[in-house]
């Protein structure tokens, strides 16, 4: 199933993730119908202006409203991508029952809604965070990782069919560390929170592209994760803020030295392909499952983000960052 042709609604449409997939849905591909489903009107209204495209849809609305979410998905709707989410760790680890209710609950009403009214696809976004979580936010995306994977036993004989992407960071999203690391190089120092930390990095483009591309491979209960590449925190300062002083604050609650994509316990039901890793369902309740062809994993295997075989120069690091 490509995009072309087809009614397309995107959760959280009004984010960072959301504002690309537009863009490149509009522009590189032909859907029938594009849906924004997001809470907040005014950025609803600045994308109007932004696409003055006759095939795009707004819906004011909360994932963690059920009625909403079904009133949206009865437009016929074929695809659906998830990205609405509360991702900020700070605000998750003070507000955690906000998180539950959007993050968790949200995603369960994205389930329901989609079978109740024949949506064909979906794909929700997800994050290293979600591996061995040690805060509100990975957690959360865990359960609704697992609530989308096992969705797909609640379709039963229907053929509404739940995966998940999942990756890392995202080059200048909401919350990134550059647009902080950028204003900071004006005072000529930049803040760090510990030397050590590696992260997986990747930029909008190549999210979207790889959520695209997966709504097309999608048979339903895999869990996909692009082989992308590390970046050290201190070639991302050298290639920000060259020259300044780095204070090291201390590593935050609720954050790692390093992230993982894959554990060595998804590695034994997963397989690699070429550029990426599809974490294949353990317990496919819902019937037979065509399974995705590619090479098995060998014992212990571990996608981590300090052990990765490719890492990004401070070069690289900075064409990333002047182009995203």
């Amino acid at each position: 199933m490509t995009l072309d042709d087809k009614i397309i609604l995107v959760t959280g449409g009004t984010g960072s993730f959301g504002r690309k997939f537009v863009q490149t849905a509009l522009t590189r591909h032909n859907p029938r119908r594009l849906i924004v489903f997001s809470r907040d009107e005014l950025k609803q209204h600045e994308m109007s202006i932004q696409f003055p495209d006759p095939r795009l849809r707004f819906f004011v609305g909360d994932v963690r409203d059920r009625d909403r979410l079904r009133r949206a998905f009865e437009a016929s709707v074929d695809i659906v991508v998830h990205a609405a989410a509360l991702k900020q760790v700070p605000a998750c680890e003070y507000n955690p029952y906000e998180a539950i209710k959007t993050n968790v609950l949200g995603a369960q009403n994205v389930v329901e809604a989609a079978i109740d009214c024949g949506v064909r696809k979906v794909i929700a976004l997800s994050t290293d965070k979600a591996v061995n979580p040690i805060n509100v936010y990975g957690a959360s995306k865990l359960c609704a990782e697992k609530l989308f994977v096992q969705g797909n036993s609640y379709a039963g004989g229907r053929s509404t069919r739940f995966s998940c992407v999942r990756y890392g960071n995202v080059v200048s999203s909401r919350g990134s560390v550059i647009p902080v690391f950028l204003e900071q190089r004006q005072t000529g120092k930049v803040t760090v929170t510990d030397l050590r930390m590696t992260r997986f990095w990747l930029t909008l483009e190549q999210g979207v592209e790889f959520v695209i591309r997966c709504v097309g491979m999608m048979q339903g209960g895999e869990v996909f994760v692009p082989r992308i590449a590390s970046m050290k925190i201190m070639d991302l300062v050298e290639a920000v803020a060259p020259g300044c002083q780095v204070e090291v604050s201390g590593i935050r609650p609720g954050e790692k030295l390093t992230e993982i994509l894959v554990s060595q316990d998804e590695s034994r039901h997963t397989v690699a392909q070429e550029d990426m890793f599809v974490i294949q369902p353990e317990m496919p309740w819902w019937g037979e499952n065509s399974r995705i062809d590619g090479k098995s994993l060998p014992d212990g295997f571990c996608f981590a983000s300090d052990t990765n075989e490719r890492w990004l120069s401070v070069e690289e690091l900075r064409r990333i960052v002047e182009h995203a």
